[in-house]
């Protein structure tokens, strides 16, 4: 059911000037903690020394710079299609799970959630490093001679970061299936359609305001991810945020930084306004 255009309280709707006083705390914090600190990076990426865009030349002329980002967007996409591959399944099992069944189910995307990411990530480096849990385990089974090399690759950056972030791509999934009736399936079946074609023709369709949501979450969330890529990926696998931090805080060079995070900010927005122009996630979130 669609949500009206304003809230409702007791009857009475809110005027527009009511509306703009309740949001300006959190506007207010937006601007002082986002927008301004932002605004400053980016006026420096392009007027210090001088007016200049010699610092996005530099960001997308070297190599190494153009490595990095390609592989940022190049483990941000790898997250999103392996977190969507496993949300789908436990999204779907949650909206037909009931009672005990579903709070087991709902506690487990939940509690990710609950600790830390600093904990998650210290706990694949201990399953992940040469004589961690999994190596000792393979090695214990006879399935290899030597420890193999998990740690500091960008499978192991992957499979970490969609650890973390499948929750956000569970919830959307799992609140697009629940609204759909069970009597689509029954009738879908009783028109002669198999299991399979169920699925393909009613039910994937109908999830993919979710899909598309839980897809653009995890994509801008893996963007700009720092604790995870840093520990696991260490320097050989260095993504945007690590090397922003690195100019700024080691290199010092605050208008590089900013350039670096302008060509990224440029391309989220860009994403973004695809996406918004080609699923219409506006509509999407106002039909869920």
């Amino acid at each position: 059911m669609r949500r009206p255009s304003s809230w409702l309280l007791g009857g009475r709707q809110y005027s527009p000037a009511t509306s703009l006083l309740l949001a300006s705390p959190f506007l207010l914090l937006l601007l002082v903690t986002f927008i301004l600190p932002l605004g400053a990076l980016l006026h420096e990426s392009l007027f210090l020394p001088a007016p200049t865009l010699i610092h996005y030349e530099r960001a997308l002329a070297e190599p190494v710079y153009l490595r990095v980002m390609l592989r940022t967007l190049r483990i941000a996409a790898a997250v999103t299609v392996l977190t969507l591959l496993l949300a789908w399944p436990l999204a779907w099992a949650m909206s037909r799970a009931g009672g005990v069944k579903f709070a087991v189910l709902v506690a487990a995307v939940l509690l990710p959630l609950w600790t830390s990411v600093l904990v998650r990530t210290y706990a694949w480096m201990v399953l992940l490093q040469k004589n961690g849990v999994i190596n000792q385990m393979l090695m214990s089974l006879g399935a290899i001679d030597q420890p193999l090399t998990l740690l500091y690759t960008e499978a192991a950056v992957v499979i970490a970061m969609s650890h973390v972030l499948l929750p956000f791509m569970v919830l959307p999934i799992y609140s697009a299936l629940r609204g759909i009736p069970d009597d689509y399936s029954r009738a879908a079946q009783m028109l002669g359609a198999s299991e399979w074609a169920t699925f393909r023709e009613v039910i994937f369709p109908l999830s993919l305001p979710g899909v598309t949501s839980g897809c653009l979450m995890v994509f801008l969330l893996a963007l700009g991810f720092f604790v995870t890529p840093a520990l696991i990926g260490g320097p050989q696998q260095m993504m945007i945020a690590t090397l922003v931090s690195q100019q700024v805080r080691e290199m010092l060079d605050w208008p590089f930084a900013g350039a670096l995070v302008g060509v990224m900010l440029a391309f989220v927005l860009l994403l973004a306004i695809v996406f918004k122009r080609a699923v219409r996630l506006d509509r999407f979130v106002g039909a869920s």
